[in-house]
């Protein structure tokens, strides 16, 4: 059962991106075009689902006809806002015409339906649905069908896709190198719990007159500049941003934006805040508008400029996990036979193979520094944990 605080958020909207009937039967035809082809056919646009926490999940796949196997490619999750859906999402933060330009893949997954009927991230800590857990298993599926560079994943969202985002940036850190919310925050509560494991470049975009996420918190929600300053002190940034007014192109959206960027992080990190002054609840940039929608300048573009000037692991020196969970080898990969695989020391450690579907396939203990996996022919995701260390590798059985 809900608690009487977190039942509240609930009923409230301040997740949503709600439309009208007519911008929701409007989404559905161009979706039907979408998937009868009309659409240019070099790309490949991919619905899936898997299982996870005993619910069958569902997401859809982006992929660029540039895209080549054999060239890792850059991963960015896009997340739907509360009432929306990952087909809404697919084409209100459109970020297709970037990929198709800049190599990289778009996963688009959807999260599940809340108590009063809503569909949601949860995002509360409450434990109804291990979001967290689907989204990594779904990196790793991915990761098991695509080449992906596990050094460039990323996420934004728009509203409840943006707190899942900073969930991801707080509790999954050692996975995704950055994240964009746009007009999200986080609990105060959940944010004095963030537990990121390395400096975290992150990019806000909110108005300044959001109705549904209020600029200023409460409520138990954190206020956005508060929420930019706990990222500038926790990357360590400059405390004076360099600031630019951007130019009024559009002198008819009834809102204009300001640029901030805090320099020099830890290991090259940065913060960078759109404040959009008279902005509502809305995704600049898009071409479905809604409310007050800043056309001054594109939240996709910024979003995508942001994210590819970062790996996660921007040098040597990096406090990321993904470095130091590098703690075994597997070979022969590919293989003809069982997987061996070498661990640098002794230690206790949980062994599991997951398939392409990311059905758990088998799960192993060990404390040698060597240990055989046994599989049958497939392509596969191995993940060793240890302690609270994670290390995940693409391993195929011929």
């Amino acid at each position: 059962m809900l608690t009487p605080d977190v039942s509240s958020f609930m009923r409230m909207p301040f997740l949503s991106m709600k439309h009208p009937n007519s911008w929701r039967l409007s989404f559905c035809l161009v979706w039907c075009v979408l998937l009868n082809g009309v659409s240019t056919s070099a790309q490949s646009t991919i619905t899936g689902n898997i299982m996870h926490g005993g619910l069958v999940r569902e997401y859809i796949l982006y992929v660029p006809a540039s895209y080549q196997a054999d060239d890792p490619v850059p991963l960015v999750f896009n997340l739907h806002g509360y009432t929306s859906d990952n087909t809404q999402q697919f084409l209100y933060a459109d970020l297709r015409p970037i990929a198709d330009t800049a190599n990289f893949i778009i996963a688009l997954p959807n999260g599940t339906i809340d108590p009063v009927g809503n569909r949601y991230w949860d995002t509360f800590g409450l434990g109804l649905v291990d979001d967290l857990g689907f989204i990594t298993a779904l990196l790793d599926t991915i990761s098991a069908n695509y080449s992906i560079d596990p050094e460039r994943v990323y996420s934004t969202g728009m509203s409840n896709g943006g707190f899942m985002s900073y969930d991801l940036a707080c509790f999954r850190s050692e996975r995704f190198a950055a994240i964009a919310s746009v007009t999200g925050t986080m609990l105060a509560s959940r944010l004095v719990t963030c537990g990121a494991v390395h400096p975290t470049p992150v990019m806000q975009i909110h108005g300044t007159a959001d109705p549904t996420v209020n600029y200023a918190g409460g409520s138990g929600l954190s206020g956005i500049e508060d929420l930019v300053q706990y990222w500038v002190d926790f990357n360590h940034c400059e405390p004076t941003p360099e600031y630019t007014q951007l130019p009024d192109i559009n002198t008819t959206d009834n809102c204009t934006a300001e640029h901030y960027v805090y320099e020099n992080g830890d290991h090259g990190s940065t913060v960078e805040f759109y404040k959009v002054l008279g902005g509502g609840h809305t995704w600049p940039g898009s071409p479905f508008v809604i409310g007050v929608t800043n056309q001054d300048f594109n939240a996709c573009k910024e979003i995508w400029r942001f994210f590819s000037q970062y790996t996660l692991t921007m040098d040597a020196g990096l406090r990321s996990t993904a470095a130091a969970e590098k703690v075994f080898t597997v070979g022969p990969n590919p293989s003809t036979d069982d997987f061996l695989i070498r661990f640098k020391a002794p230690g206790r450690r949980t062994i599991t193979l997951w398939d392409v579907a990311g059905k758990l396939v088998r799960t192993k203990y060990s404390t040698e520094t060597t240990t055989v996996l046994h599989s049958e022919p497939g392509i596969y995701l191995l993940r060793v944990q240890e302690g609270e260390r994670v290390a995940t590798e693409r391993v195929v059985r011929y």
